[in-house]
């Protein structure tokens, strides 16, 4: 497997998932899980609509740094395919609010967001996580490892 290989193929999971898992931290450092509908903003950009006064929101407010994994829940049990990321996220403003817009929701049937959704006196905002660190899943058969350019690697691949 190449790292073109692995490349599309996350590309490919991003594309066919609609949910990513957003993970953040309270003010004491205890982890929340949350799953929200998202839409790619280029190669390390996910961008979704949140309430302002969800957990996951707050958390966000104080501490940007967080973890995301976007996964095919539908595949065969030990089949497992995930794009994992770690970064920072925020409430997106200004030209970063309207440029997210215009590819927020996909064209997969989600109702339309206008930027009155998302300002004041809303209490919804668009958020965006952009990714500093990635990696892939290698897709494999169970008990298997990963095989990149001829050596076996563990079976997360940095993309």
């Amino acid at each position: 497997m190449t790292d073109s290989d692995l490349d599309a193929h996350a590309r490919d999971l991003i594309e066919a998932n609609r949910y990513l898992t957003l993970g953040t931290t309270d003010p004491d450092g205890a982890p929340w899980l949350t799953p929200v509908y998202f839409a790619p903003a280029g190669d390390r950009e996910f961008v979704w609509v949140s309430a302002i006064d969800a957990r996951h929101s707050r958390n966000l407010a104080e501490r940007p740094r967080a973890s995301a994994v976007v996964f095919d829940s539908t595949v065969a049990p030990y089949h497992g395919r995930a794009v994992y990321a770690a970064g920072e996220a925020r409430e997106l403003a200004g030209d970063d609010l309207e440029r997210a817009l215009a590819g927020y929701p996909r064209s997969d049937g989600a109702a339309a967001v206008s930027l009155d959704d998302v300002t004041a006196p809303s209490a919804y905002r668009l958020y965006a996580f952009t990714a500093s660190e990635m990696w892939v899943l290698c897709p494999r058969e169970p008990g298997t490892p990963c095989q990149r350019h001829g050596r076996t690697d563990d079976h997360r691949a940095e993309l």
